[in-house]
């Protein structure tokens, strides 16, 4: 019964790293996409597949962030070329399953964000 209390605190750590402090991981990718008008989205699946996930690596929060790096690079170089686009929701899939990031338009259509389209 003892074993399960450390985990859980490091999981409740990893998840107040991701979006507490004033430059929590998290808020400086929402202060990224801002800037293009879009705003960014992480459920609360989503926050617990990246603690899971950085626990899982033993790596702390430098894990958390190559987690969050990794589900947001293709985003951060896509959205600056699309208009259309104001919301991006991540979900646990997003990071468990490698899934591409939901994306929902001006026109209030939520889709999948695209396959690379130039292959």
């Amino acid at each position: 019964m003892w074993g399960v209390y450390p985990l859980l605190s490091r999981w409740i750590a990893s998840i107040k790293i991701l979006t507490e402090p004033k430059n929590a991981i998290i808020r400086q990718y929402e202060k990224f996409l801002q800037l293009d008008r879009v705003e960014l989205v992480f459920t609360n699946d989503a926050l617990d597949a990246a603690a899971e996930g950085a626990m899982k690596q033993r790596t702390g929060a430098r894990g958390l962030r190559s987690i969050i790096e990794d589900v947001l690079l293709d985003v951060m170089y896509e959205i600056p070329s699309r208009g259309d686009v104001k919301k991006v929701i991540i979900n646990a899939d997003v990071i468990t399953a490698h899934n591409k990031p939901l994306l929902e338009t001006r026109s209030n259509r939520t889709t999948a964000y695209p396959e690379d389209e130039s292959a």
